[in-house]
C-alpha cells in the first residue's frame, strides 16, 4: 500500500513560512488566477533543479517566470513598445508574455534560450512571497509534466509529493493563461486563454 506524505498547508497569514521554504530551495504550490501552480525561487539553480524533479520536466523545457511588477520584469527582460502596451493593459492577469532576456540572466533560468516566458504576480499573496524571497519565481502548473493540471490541494498532494508546502486558496479562471510572443516586432499568440486575440489586437491598435 502506497503511503502518501501529508504536505503542510498554510493560510495567507503564514506567507513568511512559505517564503522560508523557498529560500531553502524547496518547492511550494500556490493558487494563481488561472490554475494551481508549483514554484521555486529564480535566483537558485538548485531550486530550479528541484522544481524539475517535482514535475519530471525535461531540461530542454524552460519554466515561466513570475515577477512582482513591471520594474522587476525590466530587470531580466527587454520590453518593446508593443510589449509594454500588452503588459500595462493585461497584467496582472491571465496572460504570459514572451520577451527577449537580458544578458544578466543565468543560462539555467531559460534552458539556454534567448527568451523568457513571464507572468506578473496575480495576487497580493504571491506578490508578498516574491518580496519576502527577494527574487522572481519559477512558476508552472501543478502537475507531472504532460499530465492534467491539478484542480485541488488534495490532487496536488498526490501528483507532486516532493513539494514542501501549499498555500490554501482558490483559482479564478480554471484554465491556463494566454501566451503572447512579444519578443520581436511581430506579435504572435502561442496559446489561447481567457484573454482573446481580439482584445490583444485592440490594445495594439490604440495610439
Amino acid at each position: 500500500m502506497k503511503v502518501i506524505k501529508m504536505i503542510s498547508r498554510f493560510n495567507s497569514n503564514e506567507l513568511d513560512k512559505l517564503a522560508e521554504l523557498l529560500k531553502e530551495d524547496k518547492v511550494i504550490s500556490v493558487p494563481t488566477d488561472t490554475v494551481y501552480g508549483v514554484c521555486a525561487r529564480m535566483n537558485s539553480e538548485k531550486a530550479e533543479q528541484m522544481l524539475r524533479e517535482v514535475k519530471n520536466r525535461p531540461a530542454t523545457k524552460a519554466f515561466p517566470i513570475m515577477c512582482k511588477d513591471i520594474e522587476e520584469i525590466e530587470k531580466i527582460a527587454y520590453i518593446s513598445d508593443k510589449a509594454r502596451k500588452i503588459i500595462e493593459a493585461f497584467m496582472p492577469g491571465p496572460i504570459t508574455v514572451v520577451l527577449k532576456k537580458k544578458e544578466n540572466v543565468p543560462t539555467y533560468v531559460n534552458s539556454g534560450m534567448d527568451t523568457l516566458a513571464i507572468r506578473m504576480a496575480t495576487s497580493d499573496e504571491i506578490k508578498q512571497i516574491i518580496e519576502l524571497v527577494g527574487s522572481p519565481l519559477f512558476m508552472t502548473s501543478a502537475n507531472q509534466s504532460g499530465e492534467k493540471t491539478c484542480t485541488s490541494l488534495d490532487e496536488i498532494e498526490i501528483a507532486c509529493p516532493l513539494i514542501s508546502g501549499m498555500l490554501i486558496g482558490e483559482t479564478k479562471f480554471g484554465e491556463s493563461s494566454i501566451i503572447v510572443d512579444a519578443s520581436s516586432n511581430e506579435i504572435k499568440v502561442l496559446r489561447q486563454g481567457p484573454i482573446t486575440i481580439e482584445q490583444i489586437n485592440k490594445v495594439l491598435e490604440e495610439e
